[in-house]
């Protein structure tokens, strides 16, 4: 078994989570929503196939978790990541560019006049840090925009970033719809009943589909080899943060060793030159030339040069 207690609701940041929360059209669409922020009203939308073959042989294939088409021809990708990736905003700006690069026709450019969709692309983040964040942002909401000013240049191709880990916020700190959906990812597979904040129509519906006990027994075994993936990837996280850790600590203290080795030597070097020009002097002295001079060619200063018999 892969728990002894079985949960009240189900954690949406796994496989089968997400894909029976976000599967589900009425729930995307007011998630959707919520994430634009008024920018934009979803009303219909249509599922695409989530994988698209590369334009050659050595690109492959591109598979996104979800891929969605607005009533309003915009293309909306929908990514869950509960792990760190390599070029992780490269990586998404690929996907994106593919989704654009597809739309366009084989022939008669001149007649399509390049009329590319708009593409958004939203990243759900579980579990680790945006590359070069502050830990402390958890939306990041970008588009084109002149660098100066902030002024958009294009807003047909943006990225939203729901950096979970970042939000802290308890149930009595929660502000707006979007801090809603924030704390309703993060909490959701602990929570024993619906939050107080959240008993409303768009998130009554996501925590009746998210019932654990509401599960087929096919839906519940596949819930849970999915948890058990999550908690396995979860597992092997820590262990190479705790790594990393260890091996950082260890180049710390090499690091330090060296340095003290480094003042050792210089230490050293000192001591000996001294001494050697202490041995110097002592000649110049019993040769009889004047102090101010022997204090001059060794760098000694007069007071020690007067004390060496």
């Amino acid at each position: 078994m892969l728990a002894h207690v079985e949960p009240v609701f189900i954690d949406p940041t796994t496989d089968e989570g997400f894909k029976r929360l976000f599967g589900d059209k009425v729930n995307l669409i007011n998630f959707l929503n919520i994430i634009f922020r008024c920018r934009k009203t979803i009303t219909d939308l249509t599922y695409r196939d989530t994988e698209r073959i590369g334009a050659t042989e050595e690109i492959g294939k591109v598979i996104f978790d979800l891929v969605v088409q607005t009533s309003t021809g915009e293309e909306i990708i929908i990514e869950m990541q509960t792990s760190t990736q390599t070029n992780l905003k490269q990586r998404m700006l690929y996907y994106a560019s593919k989704v654009i690069s597809d739309t366009a026709p084989k022939g008669n450019r001149k007649a399509w006049g390049y009329a590319i969709p708009a593409v958004y692309t939203i990243v759900l983040m579980d579990g680790f840090h945006m590359p070069g964040g502050d830990h402390k942002t958890y939306f990041h909401d970008t588009c084109l925009c002149h660098r100066d000013s902030g002024e958009i240049f294009y807003e047909g191709f943006g990225f939203i970033y729901l950096e979970l880990i970042n939000f802290v916020k308890s149930e009595a700190e929660v502000e707006d719809e979007l801090d809603k959906v924030f704390f309703m990812l993060k909490n959701m597979s602990t929570l024993k009943t619906l939050p107080r904040i959240m008993n409303s129509e768009v998130f009554q519906r996501f925590f009746q589909l998210a019932s654990y006990a509401k599960l087929t027994k096919e839906e519940r075994t596949m819930y849970d080899i999915s948890l058990k993936r999550k908690w396995d990837a979860e597992a092997v996280r820590m262990y190479q943060q705790e790594q990393q850790e260890q091996l950082e600590g260890k180049l710390q203290g090499l690091e330090k060793q060296l340095e003290e080795a480094k003042k050792a030597i210089v230490s050293a070097e000192a001591q000996g030159e001294h001494k050697k020009a202490m041995e110097t002097a002592l000649r110049f002295k019993e040769m009889g030339l004047p102090v101010e001079q022997i204090a001059k060619g060794t760098g000694l200063s007069i007071e020690e040069i007067e004390k060496l018999k």
